[in-house]
Parts: structure tokens; C-alpha cells; sequence
């Protein structure tokens, strides 16, 4: 084990006094030993009156023999001691990384040799990474010049489109997607004005859109698939934060092998994503229109055919006759009127909640699975037509009939149901119908048209049944004690070809080697550092107690994603601190009360960067002292950073050990880190990303290779003990 630097050469100091003094000591003792009774008493009485007379002439000397010594050794110590370490901690950085500051060619001839030795060997290194890296980039100069073109083409597009690997983790997106999350799934408590992205590379889109809808799709999907489908896809709608309504396309990215697609090799998933919101409010202002022409229609027919049935009478005198006249020619207007407000109300037709053609044998199978899990009974699906399609909302309507046989199993208090799904056609709909044995199990608790489904959503079977523009209702056999719930539903239109994805495209945001990310997950402290996503952060203060009233001023962080920096994924945001900003932190941060007035408060400003930060592990330089703000915070926030935490201070300390000075300055020196924005919360979190970076490999070189490993190893540290 190294001694921390300056221990050793205190040691080395204090050690020829330390040994002097015992070879003093050892050798009067043994001479006193050798000597008899009468000869040791003679030369105790000789140098006694010596030793009180000169006594301090031999300590003086002694003293300065010491210092003397002690002196030569430092600098021996120094020169051979702390000199080669020193040597090593900057030949593995320039052995990591040959753009690293040379080393210095200090200390004796021999290092300075060494150094110089070593100096050549980067120079030689960093020539021949030039050279390879000049001959991959003349290499891929093809492909990189088709990729800009892709990349400029899905700039262009006007669909939002984003693609996932298996674990459903972000790989790419365009800027059009970004502006769709951005506007459309703010997260729940997070200020308007603060900047903070939904989605961004290697981050689950479960985050955002509910795992079990995406499940569903993708269970669709490979349905299609294994049926063989040439482009298999599936469409949901899902609802944001804010209310709007989004309609997802899913299709799978297939491995290409050959010049084939391999079928059933998936690697990822792409997304199309609309904002319909505006379609299907339009959709319903025309039904409310309708509806209310329906009503007084009937009752402007009712006041004419009134009207004519009086005029029949022959006895009827002119002035009564006019009169009924005129409430015919009044209501013949008003209907006119009502008729052209209608007409005019249809052009601004939009669509109602989006609905996807499926085989009803697929659907029916897909119920049944979802049943027997749900209630442990299995279900009898073979009366169902297999020529039948419907144009349904597959997960809303699987999650009714769901919810309706656990409603019959529970009233059946553990008997068998005897469940069967029965799909039939009926004059141009279809009836699908969740058939059990006993009648009575329907009563069961009532309320089961209006009871919510539970999960995620708030809806109740009816409003499923609206949304397909269907019917409801329970019938029960004419003979025996059956019954079942029979569902009217409406039949797909001719043609069931799936819709067909664009063509291939690729945007500014990718990293397509997330498409090889394992498709299991393990425990966070047994991953690799190098296999892990960061968010690396820093924050601006009002001052240094954070029990004692200072506020967090801003906080800023970036991204590290399969060990890059995204730099296009950056989080920035000042905060309003609700207290004054002392001079003396001005001078440091350079945020005056002017720049903060009207920015978002703390608690409004943590939710989006708590879900900036999500399934990330945190990292900050000192990052003890920013995690006492945030955990203060807890409480007015609502949220709670419960995620692993990375210090650089503590790492650069693992890396080299002998070194005095682990401030972020000195670090970046040692790491050949440019030192930027000094003292702003983003330019902060920039440079420790960098030097995060630049750690990995000084760390793995020392047998640091996991995040569990490098949590342990950091715990040990001086600075870890440190308390805010």
C-alpha cells in the first residue's frame, strides 16, 4: 500500500535522527553490559559530571546531525521514491490517452531518461493513431457522406420518429420527436419555462409511454410476424401529461442477412408518432353537433306533422289556417338553418379515436392469454370466426374483457366459469362475445359498465364500448344458466394490408450501438463503468450551508451514453432562490438576482431534472456537497435521488494516489482536460464529464472495473468522510 504523498517524506526526514539515537543508546548498553560492577560504576561516575556539564553540547550535535541527514534523505526519498510514482501516474495517462500532457523529465539522470524514453513511445503511439485514424475516416468517407444525407433527410421529415432497441431504450430520434416530447410530455410539476427533454439517447421510452401498451404492440407485432406478414406493425393511442392525445405507429428493425431479412431476427423497434388531439376534438365537436341537430330535428318534425294534421281539418277557418302555415314554413327554415350549420360543421371533420384492423381469431387469443392470467381459468376460444376482422382498440378492449371476467370469476367465489370467447358476425358488425356458466356471477357487485378497469388508466368498460362507436350488454341463455356479455363491435373495411413504414432515415440524435445492449437486465453495482449511462451535473449556490438557508441558483448537467458525451442533451436552468444572492458569490458564479427574478422555483425545477437524470447514474465533482442541496429538497419537491452516485474527486484520488491536490483544476491538468466556463453549473458538469471520462481507463488499470467496485473503493476515501 502507497503512503499518501508527504507522509513519506516526513519519515524520511525524522529516520537518521531516529537511528542515530538508537545506535547511541544500543551501543552504550552494550558496553555497560561488558563491563563489571566496579569498571560500569567507575565510568557512570566519570561521565556523569560530563553529561551535566557538556550534556547539551551532544544533543546540540545530534541535533544537527539530524537535520542534516534528515535533509539528504528527503531529498534522497524524493528523488527515488516519489519521483518514479509520480512518473507512473502520468505514463498510465499518456498511456490511456497520447494527447496527454508529456512527462515532465524531471529528477535523476536515470528517470530522466526514463521519461524521455517514454515521452518518445506516445509520440510514436499518438503517430500511429493518427495515421489509422486518417485512414478510417478516408475509408468511411462513402458511408459517412450517405449518412449526412440520411441524417438530412430526417431532419426534414414531418413525422416525428423514434427508434428503440430490444429493452426499449432510445438509440434515435429526430428534431421533430424532441419537439413533439417536449411540448406534449412535460413532466407532471415542472415549470413551463424550464428546459428539460423527455427522451434523450439511451433512455427508456417506458419513461414516457406506458410499458404495458408497448408490450402490447410488440406482442401484435410478433403475432404478425410469425403469420408471416411482409411489413407486420401495430397503432396505439396513448395520452400525455397534458391531455393530448398521440397516435403511435410501432414496426420492428429487422437484421438483414444476405440480402434478406432474417423474419424473426428483431433488433429494434421504430416509432411514428401524431399529435391528433386536434383531430379528435374536431371529431367530437361534429358529434356534438349532430347530436344536438338529431334532437331538434325531432322536434321541428313534430311541430310540422302537429301543423299538418290541424290543416286537414276542412272546417278549419284562413286565420287558423295561416297560422299553421306559418309553423310549418318557421320550422321548415329553421331546420334549413340548422341543416347548412351542420354541413358547415362537417368540413371540419376529424377522426375518432383511432382504431386498428385485426384478425378477430388474433384478438381472441390475445384475450384468452390475458384471462387465464389474470384469473387462473383458461378460456374456450374455439367458436370463434377465423375470417373475421374488426377495427378495434386492441389493448382497451382486451383490458375490458379482462376486467369483466375477473368480475365473473370473483362473484363465482373460486368455481370454474368455464370461460369461452365466441366471434360472430351480425348484419355488418360483430358480435364478440365472453360467454360463463352461471348467470347469477353476472350481478355480481353491479356497476360493472361503469367500475374503472384499474392500472393506469381511469377508463370503465362503457367507455371503451364508446370509443368503438359499439354496444354493450348482458344477455343471458334462453334455456339453462348461461350468459354472457356480448359486445357489438364494427368490422374492418376490405383490404387488410398493413401500413407501411417509411423509408429508411437517420437523424442528428443516434447512437446505433445501443442496438447491441443486452437484452437483460443486472444489477447496477455488477455493470461495468464503461456499460452505464451518467448524468453528470453540478450546481450554483447562494453559499456554502445548505442547512443553514442557502439555495440552489442553477443546475446544469449533460449526458454520457456508451461512453460519449451528448452534448446536444444538456440540462441548464437558473433558479429563482427566493432569498438574496450574497456580493461574495457574485464574484465567484457571476449570477446576479436580476438573471434568477421570474425563473422557476426549486421545487418546480428538480421534477425535470429528476427525469433528466432517470435510470442514470449520477456523477459530480465534490458531489456530496450538490447531493445535500437535493436531498434537503426532497420534501418541497416531491421527488427523491435515489440512484448511485459517482464522485470524481474520490475517483481522481483512486487514480493517483500520490498526488496532493485533487481540485478540479489539478485534475484537468494532470488529464490534459481544457477547462472551460469555470464556475457556471453546465460548463462545471462539462469539464467533469471529460475528466470522468479520462478516469475509466486509469481505474480499470487498477483493477476498478465495476460500479460496485468503484462505490467501494471510493468509500474508502479521506474526502468521502466529509459531511455537508
Amino acid at each position: 500500500m502507497r503512503l499518501p504523498r508527504g507522509t513519506g517524506a516526513v519519515l524520511a526526514m525524522l529516520l537518521p535522527g531516529l537511528a542515530l539515537a538508537l545506535w547511541l543508546v544500543l551501543g552504550a548498553g552494550f558496553l555497560l553490559m561488558a563491563l563489571d560492577g566496579a569498571a560500569r560504576s567507575a565510568l557512570l561516575g566519570a561521565l556523569a559530571p560530563v553529561a551535566e556539564s557538556h550534556g547539551m553540547v551532544l544533543v546540540l550535535w545530534w541535533v544537527l546531525f539530524s537535520a542534516g541527514a534528515g535533509l539528504l534523505a528527503r531529498r534522497f526519498y524524493v528523488a527515488h521514491a516519489e519521483a518514479p510514482d509520480r512518473l507512473a501516474d502520468v505514463a498510465r495517462v499518456l498511456a490511456g490517452d497520447p494527447s496527454a500532457p508529456h512527462v515532465p523529465a524531471t529528477g535523476p539522470a536515470g528517470l530522466k531518461a526514463l521519461a524521455e524514453v517514454v515521452n518518445d513511445l506516445a509520440a510514436q503511439r499518438r503517430t500511429l493513431q493518427d495515421d489509422m485514424a486518417r485512414l478510417v475516416a478516408e475509408a468511411s468517407r462513402d458511408v459517412a457522406f450517405q449518412r449526412d444525407q440520411l441524417a438530412a433527410l430526417m431532419a426534414e421529415l414531418e413525422q416525428s420518429v423514434v427508434v428503440l432497441n430490444l429493452e426499449g431504450r432510445i438509440l434515435l430520434y429526430n428534431a421533430r420527436a424532441r419537439t413533439l416530447f417536449r411540448r406534449l410530455f412535460r413532466t407532471a410539476g415542472t415549470a413551463e419555462g424550464v428546459s428539460a427533454d423527455p427522451i434523450g439517447l439511451g433512455r427508456s421510452i417506458h419513461t414516457v409511454i406506458d410499458r404495458a401498451l408497448m408490450d402490447h404492440a410488440r406482442e401484435t407485432v410478433e403475432r404478425l410476424m410469425g403469420r408471416g406478414e411482409a411489413r407486420p406493425s401495430a397503432r396505439f393511442v396513448t395520452t400525455t401529461p397534458l391531455g393530448h392525445l398521440v397516435r403511435v405507429l410501432l414496426a420492428p428493425v429487422r437484421a438483414e442477412a444476405g440480402g434478406a431479412m432474417t423474419g424473426q431476427q428483431i433488433t429494434g423497434f421504430v416509432l411514428l408518432l401524431d399529435d391528433i388531439t386536434d383531430e379528435y376534438e374536431a371529431r367530437a365537436r361534429q358529434d356534438r353537433t349532430l347530436i344536438d341537430l338529431n334532437e331538434s330535428a325531432r322536434a321541428s318534425l313534430a311541430a310540422m306533422q302537429a301543423a299538418l294534421d290541424m290543416l286537414d281539418y276542412p272546417d278549419l277557418d284562413a286565420p287558423d289556417r295561416e297560422r299553421f302555415q306559418a309553423v310549418v314554413r318557421d320550422e321548415v327554415m329553421g331546420l334549413g338553418t340548422r341543416l347548412s350549420l351542420a354541413a358547415d360543421a362537417s368540413s371540419d371533420m376529424g377522426s375518432r379515436w383511432p382504431l386498428q384492423d385485426m384478425l378477430g381469431a388474433d384478438l381472441a387469443a390475445a384475450a384468452a392469454r390475458r384471462i387465464a392470467a389474470d384469473t387462473g381459468h383458461n378460456v374456450a376460444t374455439d367458436q370463434v370466426d377465423a375470417d373475421i376482422w374488426l377495427s378495434v382498440d386492441s389493448f382497451a378492449l382486451i383490458g375490458a374483457l379482462a376486467f369483466l371476467a375477473a368480475r365473473v370469476a370473483e362473484a363465482e367465489g373460486g368455481a370454474d366459469p368455464a370461460f369461452a370467447l365466441r366471434l360472430t358476425p351480425a348484419s355488418g358488425r360483430v358480435h364478440l362475445d365472453l360467454a360463463f356458466a352461471d348467470a347469477r356471477a353476472a350481478t355480481g357487485g353491479g356497476g360493472w359498465q361503469s367500475a374503472p378497469m384499474g392500472g393506469t388508466s381511469q377508463l370503465c368498460v362503457r367507455d371503451v364500448v364508446e370509443r368503438h362507436g359499439g354496444e354493450l350488454w348482458l344477455e343471458r341463455a334462453r334455456t339453462g344458466t348461461g350468459a354472457c356479455f356480448r359486445f357489438l363491435l364494427p368490422a374492418a373495411s376490405e383490404g387488410h394490408a398493413e401500413a407501411q413504414a417509411p423509408a429508411e432515415s437517420r437523424p442528428a440524435y443516434f447512437d446505433f450501438d445501443l442496438f447491441a445492449a443486452s437484452a437483460g437486465s443486472h444489477a447496477s453495482d455488477d455493470r461495468l463503468l464503461s456499460d452505464l449511462a451518467y448524468t453528470v451535473f453540478d450546481t450554483e449556490t447562494t453559499g456554502l450551508d445548505p442547512a443553514g438557508g442557502d439555495e440552489i441558483l442553477q443546475i446544469g448537467a449533460t449526458r454520457i451514453v456508451n461512453g460519449r458525451i451528448l452534448a446536444s442533451e444538456c440540462f441548464d436552468q437558473l433558479v429563482d432562490p427566493g432569498r438574496s444572492i450574497p456580493e461574495a458569490g457574485i464574484a465567484v458564479h457571476g449570477i446576479r438576482p436580476e438573471m434568477v427574478r421570474g425563473k422557476p422555483r426549486i421545487g418546480e425545477v428538480l421534477p425535470a431534472f429528476h427525469a433528466f437524470a432517470a435510470e442514470t447514474v449520477l456523477v459530480g465533482h465534490n458531489v456530496a456537497f450538490d447531493m445535500r442541496f437535493l436531498t434537503l429538497k426532497e420534501e418541497t419537491s416531491g421527488v427523491a435521488f435515489d440512484q448511485p452516485v459517482l464522485d470524481t474527486l474520490l475517483l481522481a484520488g483512486l487514480a493517483h494516489p500520490g498526488e496532493e491536490s485533487h481540485s478540479m483544476e489539478a485534475i484537468a491538468g494532470r488529464l490534459g482536460v481544457t477547462v472551460s466556463g469555470r464556475h457556471t453549473a453546465l460548463g462545471d458538469a462539462l469539464v467533469t464529464a471529460d475528466i470522468f471520462l479520462k478516469l475509466l481507463p486509469l481505474l480499470r488499470a487498477r483493477g476498478i472495473r465495476t460500479l460496485g467496485e468503484a462505490r467501494a473503493a471510493a468509500a474508502t476515501s479521506y474526502y468521502a468522510k466529509l459531511k455537508y
